[in-house]
């Protein structure tokens, strides 16, 4: 058993949704390696397992680059900005995916678990619709994530229900984990205070609250990137 976990994280995707906005540019135009999309799709097209579920797949990100490598993909999110994605899309609850049992040859769950008190049901319902043998993507950033800015992230270093620190366990418990990658490197450079504003709106604090945090932070600065992808299967005989 995974020892007792933190909190959930809570969901404002559509209460502010500038906030995932800031998140989404300052990943890419401040991370050296970008987010862990590409590498999760170069992986699923390589499987060649047929469809992809995208659990949280937000506004598409996953979904188009699947969708560019001709790897036919339903984007699934409780949160109005699905509508962006590629189709097919659809807006429903992880915890009761509409979908009959065994339809997907493989899933992600990125950067999603965490909003779960208790991620593990979830988890249930993708193994429930993952063929035997299906492979799954889940990520998390670690607690200790972004240490540089420690002093004006509110709640830095707090357990989350679903981190870097327990993923491969929770995960574990329903699946077999079959590879984990995990990443400790200074991989965003923010050169001045706009930069670290935009950065931080992008980790939830308000755009007044970021702009001033952004004073108290001396750039440029390298930021050190903390967190975990894991791989996990459908047993066989599931």
């Amino acid at each position: 058993m995974v020892a007792s976990r933190g909190e959930a994280l809570p969901t404002d995707y559509d209460d502010d949704p500038g906030r995932f906005a800031a998140n989404q540019r300052a990943t890419s135009r401040f991370s050296a390696a970008g987010d862990i999309h590409p590498l999760v799709a170069a992986r699923l097209a390589e499987e060649g397992a047929r469809p992809v579920l995208d659990v949280g797949g937000g506004n598409g990100v996953l979904g188009r680059l699947l969708a560019d490598a001709g790897v036919p993909a339903v984007v699934l999110d409780a949160a109005a900005y699905v509508v962006q994605a590629p189709r097919p899309a659809v807006r429903a609850d992880a915890l009761a995916l509409p979908f009959a049992d065994g339809v997907f040859g493989a899933a992600a769950a990125l950067w999603m678990l965490y909003h779960f008190a208790d991620p593990a049901p979830v988890l249930a319902e993708v193994r429930r619709v993952l063929r035997p043998g299906g492979l799954l993507a889940v990520s998390a950033p670690s607690r200790r994530n972004d240490p540089e800015l420690s002093a004006v992230l509110p709640n830095w270093g707090r357990r989350l229900s679903f981190d870097a620190e327990v993923a491969p366990a929770v995960v574990g418990e329903v699946l077999d984990v079959v590879g984990v990658t995990s990443w400790d490197e200074p991989l965003v450079s923010l050169s001045d205070r706009a930069a670290v504003a935009l950065y931080l709106r992008g980790r939830g604090l308000s755009e007044p609250a970021a702009r001033d945090a952004s004073l108290r932070v001396a750039t440029p600065l390298r930021v050190t990137k903390r967190g975990s992808l894991v791989w996990a299967r459908r047993r066989a005989h599931d």
